[in-house]
């Protein structure tokens, strides 16, 4: 893995990486440039021609035509350089190769979600094999988030109810940290996650291996797994205490109060709803800011998440 980062960039990752980082480093040295021709004329002249008591003041020139031409035609080479070399940039990263492997991609408080072509999926850690397009086919269920991977210089904003589109290219294999850089509610700093990248034969062994989760474990065990990896554990504590929902530990079997003032015993109907369709039965004292897992759990997984909170009932 590369670790040549530099004093301002991570080190880089991707196919689009390096010609980020060589513009960047142009605009950055010109402005070094200039500052320093700015910044040092003005204490140079500032030291010149300070003033002085009984000096003569000479009349200047009232103007140079050549320093006049050369601070407009300078500066305005300068910025088309700038303006085609980015422009290219941009286009190479948003038209993506029609060979391109599409993940979909679903932000929601507070956690990244994918959605892999034979139907495999997983949560905050995104897998993608080496050397291959992918396209990122993302959407969010709630706010605004913001797909952010600084090793591949990628960084889109995720939007409600329409998608965005973008693509990368690893160049090596290794985990690379994902970022939301929008503001997105209290645990905004905490939604992280990992792309990890592998080479083909590891990446088919993911996917096959992904199709094959839970098996060898018993429902409660499943459960717990995906209690965490399903990042039910940011918001449903398993040992009382209030966290943004409720906890989990001796819920099962026992009577809850819902948000519209109606009481209910939580059996194992009311936990599928709560998962599958959170907004329909509120626990008092808490929002609805749960999303939906309908999409992301297969039955199996339902049941074993089931399963699990019934397990920490007495």
């Amino acid at each position: 893995m590369d670790t040549t980062g530099t004093l301002f960039l991570p080190p880089s990752g991707s196919t689009m990486a390096p010609e980020v980082d060589a513009l960047m480093t142009f605009i950055f040295y010109v402005c070094i440039f200039f500052g320093v021709i700015v910044f040092g004329g003005v204490i140079l002249f500032s030291i010149k021609y300070r003033r002085r008591r009984q000096v003569q003041v000479e009349a200047g020139p009232s103007h140079s035509t050549a320093l006049e031409i050369a601070w407009s035609v300078l500066p305005l080479i300068l910025m088309m350089i700038i303006f085609f070399w980015g422009f290219r940039a941009y286009m190479k990263m948003s038209v993506v190769p029609k060979d391109a492997l599409e993940i979909k991609v679903t932000a929601q408080k507070w956690f990244w979600s994918f959605a892999y072509p034979d139907g495999a999926t997983s949560v905050n850690e995104l897998v993608v094999p080496v050397g291959k397009p992918i396209k990122l086919l993302m959407s969010s269920k709630d706010v605004i988030h913001s797909f952010f991977v600084p090793s591949f210089r990628l960084k889109r904003d995720v939007l409600p109810n329409r998608y965005s589109i973008a693509w990368f290219e690893a160049t090596q294999q290794g985990a690379f940290e994902l970022f939301c850089a929008e503001y997105c509610g209290s645990k905004h700093s905490g939604m992280l996650g990992k792309v990890r990248v592998v080479n083909d034969r590891e990446y088919t062994d993911w996917l096959a291996a992904s199709g094959k989760a839970g098996e060898g474990l018993s429902p409660v065990e499943f459960g717990a797994k995906l209690y965490e990896s399903k990042e039910c554990v940011t918001c449903h504590n398993i040992d009382g205490t209030r966290g943004d929902g409720p906890s989990f530990l001796n819920v099962y079997n026992h009577e809850v109060m819902l948000k519209d003032g109606s009481k209910l015993i939580a059996d194992e109907n009311y936990l599928r709803e709560s998962i599958l369709h959170p907004e329909a039965k509120v626990v008092a004292g808490y929002q609805p800011i749960m999303p939906t897992y309908q999409t992301l759990l297969k039955d199996a997984e339902v049941d074993a998440l089931v399963a699990y909170i019934k397990s920490l009932s007495q």
